[in-house]
């Protein structure tokens, strides 16, 4: 028998081509409650023939947390646990006994694995750990884009860690995230003083192609006061460098690179981000420097994002490359085993540790 009662609560709009597949994923749940914003497709009825229980509500102007705080809303009060979570993402089976399993008297939230992006083989790619699992009355949420849960709770916020559970994103590729860049301006003018927006409206500067709007705006997100978590101001720093590549400024996306690896040396991402841009311009040198000393470091953050190029061959064929043309043919070669170990499909892989290995002979 279930310790608690355990409720998923999710929005949605036009996302019929998901429900089957993300019911399928909930149903361990006591009761599944959607809030639906204006979907004109089949969402709606197929959600309630396959059980939900949903309302539908129009949400102007709109907003993410406005969306998310109705959507909480209308979970039932005797709830205990809400799982939020969206239509095109997947628990991994047995979810609710393993979340059921790590959940303790006096926690309001519990973090997991989360795969967000998966590459061609079904893998993990960009990974990191979520916290959308949270006691009823607890939390709310904030801000316009990127929302978040933030505790409004009594006693101290305790966090468990579910041992065991871990939620796919399949994303659409085609969904417009057109709003985002209005609505993180927003948020930046409804609190200025804010870090977490301050990071996501440079970051998408960057994604929009708007280079010099991307440096302007993570400079200032790190002069802020409140700007203190060290993974975030070396992400930070991270985009300010590739901006300045995109720039044709090497010199100075070397300069911020250094800056992201002195603010936290334990992560692998600043030093391939940098040999990939010393690979770009033929730095050997500083290709493979880098690279050597993103494979000393042997774990994944558990506080951060973890990109997938990071920790697949890619560290290894930087380095073979490097190796190859500082002319220490030997060490190239273990690399590029290495590097076809982990991507034994590749054919360019394949290709690359013959040449090496011809050159060794």
């Amino acid at each position: 028998m279930s310790r608690y009662k355990v409720c998923v609560y999710a929005i949605s709009k036009n996302e019929e081509q998901f429900v089957d597949r993300w019911m399928d994923s909930m149903q361990e749940a006591d009761m599944v409650v959607v809030t639906d914003t204006g979907s004109t497709d089949g969402t709606v009825e197929k959600l309630r023939g396959r059980g939900a229980v949903v309302y539908e509500e129009k949400i102007e102007p709109w907003r993410f947390d406005v969306a998310r705080n109705r959507s909480l809303d209308h979970v039932p009060k005797d709830m205990k646990i809400c799982v939020c979570t969206d239509l095109d993402e997947v628990f991994s089976p047995g979810w609710r006994k393993k979340l059921e399993r790590s959940w303790r008297p006096g926690a309001k939230m519990g973090k997991y694995w989360y795969n967000w992006s998966h590459k061609e083989d079904g893998s993990p790619d960009v990974q990191f750990q979520y916290f959308k699992v949270h006691e009823r009355f607890s939390y709310r949420w904030a801000y316009p884009v990127h929302e978040c849960l933030k505790y409004c709770g009594n006693g101290p916020e305790v966090m468990v860690f579910l041992d065991g559970v871990t939620l796919d994103h399949y994303p659409d590729p085609k969904k417009s995230r057109s709003s985002y860049l209005s609505l993180l301006e927003l948020a930046v003018t409804e609190n200025p003083d804010d870090d977490r927006m301050a990071y996501y409206l440079g970051r998408e500067y960057f994604y929009q192609g708007r280079w010099e709007d991307c440096i302007a705006a993570l400079k200032r997100h790190l002069s802020l006061p409140r700007s203190t978590w060290k993974e975030e101001r070396c992400a930070s720093m991270r985009w300010i460098a590739k901006s300045y590549h995109m720039l044709s400024q090497t010199q100075e996306a070397y300069r911020w690179y250094f800056r992201a690896i002195s603010e936290v040396p334990y992560q692998r991402e600043a030093y391939v981000e940098c040999a990939q841009v010393a690979y770009a311009i033929q730095d050997w040198a500083t290709c493979f420097f880098m690279t050597e000393q993103a494979l000393k470091i042997k774990n994944k953050l558990t506080n951060y994002i973890n990109m997938g190029y990071a920790w697949d061959s890619t560290p290894d064929d930087l380095c073979a490359i490097a190796c190859y043309w500082l002319g220490m043919y030997s060490r190239s070669a273990e690399h590029a085993r290495a590097a076809l170990l982990l991507n034994p499909g590749d054919e360019r892989l394949k290709n690359n540790l013959e040449i090496i290995e011809n050159k060794l002979k």
